[in-house]
């Protein structure tokens, strides 16, 4: 196999994804491998394309967004359009995920107080404790 392509098993097996995955994100525009009859090659830019969508998830991105972000690659900017928009939303993602973590720890604190609160009133229910 030309190291500038992979087939689908190779690609799951280097990535850690399904041929479904890969098959889906193709169907989404998000990778565009070459047909070989039945068979699909993978480039060096859909590997490149695949780390980003994978990144991009594991962030909580979209998949439109990402899509829209890896469109912008062909810009002919020297990709100026596609790291000022990415940096911009990135911005953004990362308002959205700390605000999201002030209000699960919020959450947490309010939920751990209600247990211990619980705990208390069950132990001061115990008729064993009340005859010691």
């Amino acid at each position: 196999m030309n190291r500038d392509y992979m087939t689908i098993r190779q690609m799951c097996d280097t990535f850690g994804v399904t041929a479904r995955t890969l098959r889906f994100y193709e169907s989404k525009e998000l990778l565009s491998p070459l047909r070989d009859g039945q068979k699909r090659l993978f480039t060096r830019r859909d590997r490149a394309r695949l780390k980003l969508i994978l990144r991009g998830k594991r962030f909580g991105f979209p998949l439109e967004e990402i899509r829209q972000l890896l469109d912008l690659y062909d810009m002919g900017d020297q990709q100026q359009t596609q790291y000022r928009a990415t940096m911009e939303r990135a911005r953004d993602h990362l308002a959205a995920l700390k605000k999201q973590r002030a209000e699960l720890d919020e959450a947490i604190s309010d939920l751990s107080g209600q247990i211990e609160w619980g705990t208390r009133m069950l132990a001061s229910m115990d008729p064993d404790d009340s005859e010691t």
